[in-house]
């Protein structure tokens, strides 16, 4: 059961080796690959993990689960994760964790300002790194009695969520785009390629981020980003 459900059994124990267990974790990310790697860690850890992959979905289950810990991606399609931060940090009762991640570190103060209680940067691959900075920022009823067990894991998410990441992307850049949309597509690609180790696409997201930052023409870097992403598709059927 959920932490709000006053008819809930008492949580389970953590254990050294699953000292999550009794969490519910509220991923707030509209990248599949990057919401594999946090399901990875969270099933590891021994947390339930409930998903959102934006604003208004959050809300819709914030206004019926009460989870342990709220992990929150900056940029979101339908607005800036920093809003829902704010309003849950100054809710009453407060959610126990609130952490911000994204692929762009200087988000970091911004994400702190707005009343996380923590940064996480991506890729978030370390389950140890991952744990700690969950359990560090629970409160102390909620923490483990005795040692807890440290993990040298790295996750690694299914190549296909990352598949699934360029599809969404390749469909949005394909129809007409807004500025708000151009500026959604590089931070999201951006983030994305890093997860991913993906260079190339990386560079091509941060010229488009350039380019509108600067009020430069971007039809060339759209076209280079939307070649590069079918190339990625084609190599779906080797994956």
């Amino acid at each position: 059961m959920d932490d709000y459900d006053p008819f809930a059994a008492a949580p389970p124990t953590p254990t050294a080796a699953r000292p999550m267990l009794g969490l519910t974790v509220l991923v707030i990310e509209d990248s599949r690959f990057a919401c594999e790697a946090m399901r990875l860690l969270c099933l590891r850890s021994g947390a339930r993990i409930r998903r959102a992959d934006c604003l208004k979905s959050a809300r819709r289950h914030l206004r019926t689960y009460f989870p342990s810990v709220v992990i929150i991606d900056i940029g979101l399609p339908d607005g800036s994760g920093l809003d829902l931060i704010h309003e849950l940090s100054n809710a009453d009762p407060r959610v126990g964790v609130i952490l911000a991640t994204s692929g762009d570190p200087e988000g970091e103060p911004q994400a702190i300002a707005a009343g996380a209680d923590g940064f996480l940067s991506k890729p978030i691959t370390s389950l140890a790194a991952f744990q700690q900075a969950v359990l560090s920022r629970l409160p102390a009823e909620r923490q483990l009695n005795g040692p807890r067990q440290l993990s040298d894991e790295e996750i690694e998410p299914d190549r296909i969520a990352f598949q699934d990441d360029i599809a969404h992307i390749a469909n949005v850049l394909q129809a007409p785009a807004d500025e708000d949309t151009l500026d959604y597509i590089a931070q999201f690609l951006s983030g994305v390629a890093k997860s991913a180790d993906d260079t190339p696409l990386k560079e091509a997201a941060q010229m488009l981020a350039q380019r509108r930052a600067t009020g430069a023409p971007t039809g060339k870097a759209k076209q280079n980003l939307s070649d590069l992403l079918q190339r990625r598709l084609l190599q779906k059927v080797a994956i």
